[in-house]
Order: C-alpha cells, then structure tokens, then sequence
C-alpha cells in the first residue's frame, strides 16, 4: 500500500474515532471498531491493522489505534458490540 494510501486511511480512521471520542456511555474504541468492522473493505481493514502491526501506528489517535487493536483481535468478524455502558458497568463514572 501506498504511503499517501495509508495517510488517507489513517485520517479516516482518526475521523471516525473523533465522531465516537464525543460519545458518552459507549465504549470509544469498541464502537470505532463496529464502525470499521462494518463499513470498511476488507483490504482496508487489513491495511490498517497492518500499519499498526509493522509501522507502530503512527498518526492514528488513541481511540482510532484502540479500535485498530480490537480489530486485529478479530479479523474476519464484526468487532464487539459497542453497546452503552451504564453505571457500575465499567463506565469512567461507575
């Protein structure tokens, strides 16, 4: 892949980090990982993950790297469901 290929998935994938990063009750990463699971090519998914395996992941802010870390976990499937996280459920205020 490319090296401006990898920029621009890089920038999308932190795009759509930002969009969860402003959710509250979900997990952040988790529902960036859904959302690339679900509407990312498979060739794209597996370029980022390999950005992050090989090149340490440069660029990618922590929600987008954290949703790239689920998704190697789980490459040929959808990642976890995000869900909501309720109080005393894990959440940063329960």
């Amino acid at each position: 892949m490319s090296h401006s290929s990898q920029e621009k998935l890089v920038k999308m994938a932190n795009q759509i980090g930002q969009f969860f990063a402003g959710q509250n009750r979900v997990d952040q990463a988790a529902a960036t990982a859904e959302h690339l699971s679900k509407f990312w090519d498979p060739r794209m998914r597996a370029a980022i993950v390999d950005h992050v395996e090989n090149h340490g992941g440069a660029g990618l802010d922590p929600v987008a790297l954290g949703a790239v870390r689920i998704l190697a976990q789980h490459p040929t499937q959808h990642a976890p469901h995000a869900g909501h996280v309720g109080p005393g459920e894990g959440g940063a205020d329960g």
